[in-house]
Formats: structure tokens, C-alpha cells, sequence
């Protein structure tokens, strides 16, 4: 007779979300969103609407990953099926942003290569490659959270 009991699906606490996939991503993802929103912090705004949609994007996902994190730190998510598919659903979202930001990004810095400020330029090539290695980690983990939110 075949056990129909499956594992069920496990929210980490504590120092385990240094230890188990996909948590172990948060401080990747805190880390290059941090220098995202420094190198563009340090550049000269000329157009002011794409680079200001990059920062909107690098400091809320900063604040909202670094919220993300104590709140799975504490134990907040009380392992609930619920928190699974938030967790989910928070880092598409993210994913998705990232991307936005990333090619708008990367086109204002592609039309900048002509202008003679070199350091800015440099700061700009900087942060669009942070940029599109966020937003690969904030990709990877919505894909390893999804898995995780399908064993609840």
C-alpha cells in the first residue's frame, strides 16, 4: 500500500535562511541592488525620468528584500502555505521591475557614450551590469520560490 503523505513544504527561520534555497539569495540580492542604487545615486541625472524609474525600483526592492528577510529571520511567516506563494509573487513582481529598469537603463547609458563625461559614463556601464545580475537572482529565486510554494 502506496503512503500518500508527502513532504511538506518548509518556510526557513532564523539562521536557516543562510543555509536553504532559495533564501540563501536574499543578501545577493540586497548586496547588488545596494550598488545599484549607489552608482546611479552617483551619476549625473540627465534624463531624469528613465534613471529616476531605476532608482524608485533599486530602493524599493532594497527595502522590500531587506523587510522580506527579517520578517522570514523572525518567524513571521508562521510557516503558511500563504507566505510560500508571497514570497513568490514578490520576487516576480521584483524580477519584473528589475528588467524594466535594466533595459531603460542600458539605453540611456548606450545613448551617453557620446557625451565626454567618462566617469559618469563608466558609473552608468557599472550599474546597468548590477542591474542585470538583480535582476538574473531576483529571477532565480521567484523560479526555486515557486518550486517551494508548489510542495505546500
Amino acid at each position: 500500500m502506496a503512503s500518500n503523505t508527502e513532504m511538506m513544504g518548509n518556510l526557513p527561520r532564523g539562521i536557516g535562511i543562510c543555509t536553504t534555497i532559495p533564501d540563501i539569495l536574499y543578501l545577493p540580492e540586497l548586496i547588488f541592488g545596494g550598488l545599484v542604487w549607489i552608482l546611479v545615486a552617483c551619476t549625473l541625472v540627465v534624463p531624469a525620468n528613465p534613471q529616476g524609474w531605476v532608482m524608485f525600483v533599486s530602493v524599493f526592492c532594497f527595502v522590500m528584500t531587506f523587510i522580506w528577510l527579517v520578517v522570514f529571520a523572525c518567524g513571521g511567516h508562521n510557516n503558511k502555505g500563504s507566505w510560500a506563494a508571497l514570497d513568490f509573487a514578490y520576487h516576480g513582481i521584483a524580477a519584473f521591475f528589475y528588467l524594466s529598469a535594466s533595459v531603460a537603463l542600458a539605453k540611456v547609458t548606450v545613448e551617453m557614450r557620446s557625451q565626454t563625461n567618462l566617469q559618469n559614463y563608466q558609473l552608468d556601464i557599472s550599474a546597468v551590469v548590477f542591474s542585470y545580475v538583480a535582476t538574473l537572482l531576483y529571477f532565480i529565486h521567484t523560479i526555486l520560490s515557486a518550486i517551494r510554494w508548489k510542495s505546500f
